[in-house]
């Protein structure tokens, strides 16, 4: 686990605005948090909860976007205590508590948010080897909790306000077949490392209370071509409105 004796690197994230601090062998934030991040519908003076919150790497992403208020709850101290110090470090307020985001504190029991988000575990326990990290592994391999992670989101939401996650696109039969009754109006959307490929992971947000269809969205295109032809960036350019320029991907509008 991180500690003043682990080492630890500082990256930049949506163009150099943010600088995190994360453990150079354990579990590191890519792009996954800041795409979560930018399809959460926050706006400045709404309350935003991340579930797992790490190094508070897709909440304080979302906080330099919208100026929403965000609460992290991170179950492993040594990543609790890197996410208040790249709040810090970042002049954000961000709250992080730590807690197992299935069984959240008693304290945070009676409170509720506009928009709840979380980044589960990608692996399923029994179908994947541990890593050597033990932080690492908590991190990426779940306890066979995910239907808990969801009921724990859906709890914390207020009426009408949205559930966002992403995962691997593995575990979709998964996420779905978990999914309460009482989230509704869900928007999927698949996200391709380049056109023509299988989405190898995806977002899905819902309305606690939602009554809208389903809706499936074209695929995301994070890279162009059909693949890595020369050094250099080839991220496609709704890749880099959301990673470098920290926008928004609103699951609402029209398919991309």
């Amino acid at each position: 686990m991180p500690s003043a004796c682990v080492e630890t690197s500082l990256d930049g994230f949506l163009g150099g605005r943010l600088v995190l601090e994360q453990p150079v062998q354990g579990y590191r934030a890519g792009t996954d948090p800041v795409l979560l991040a930018a399809s959460v519908p926050a706006r400045a003076g709404q309350s935003c909860l991340d579930l797992g919150c790490g190094v508070g790497a897709a909440a304080l992403c979302l906080m330099v976007r919208t100026g929403a208020a965000c609460t992290g709850v991170e179950l492993q101290p040594g990543y609790a205590a890197l996410a208040r110090a790249n709040a810090s470090r970042n002049d954000l307020p961000l709250e992080v508590i730590e807690g197992d985001a299935t069984d959240l504190p008693p304290d945070l029991r009676q409170r509720s948010f506009d928009h709840v988000f979380f980044n589960p575990p990608y692996f399923a326990a029994e179908a994947s080897t541990a890593p050597a990290d033990a932080g690492r592994d908590l991190a990426l391999r779940d306890r066979g909790d995910l239907t808990d992670w969801l009921a724990a989101a859906v709890r914390r939401t207020r009426p009408r306000g949205t559930v966002t996650l992403i995962a691997r696109t593995d575990r979709l039969p998964e996420v779905m077949a978990a999914v309460p009754r009482v989230l509704g109006s869900l928007r999927l959307q698949p996200l391709v490392a380049r056109a023509g490929r299988p989405a190898k992971r995806f977002v899905l947000q819902g309305i606690k209370e939602g009554r809208a269809p389903f809706t499936l969205r074209a695929p995301l295109v994070l890279h162009d071509g059909s693949r890595h032809l020369r050094d250099g960036e080839d991220g496609s350019d709704i890749a880099r409105h959301l990673l470098r320029d920290g926008g928004a991907l609103s699951l609402s509008d029209p398919a991309c």
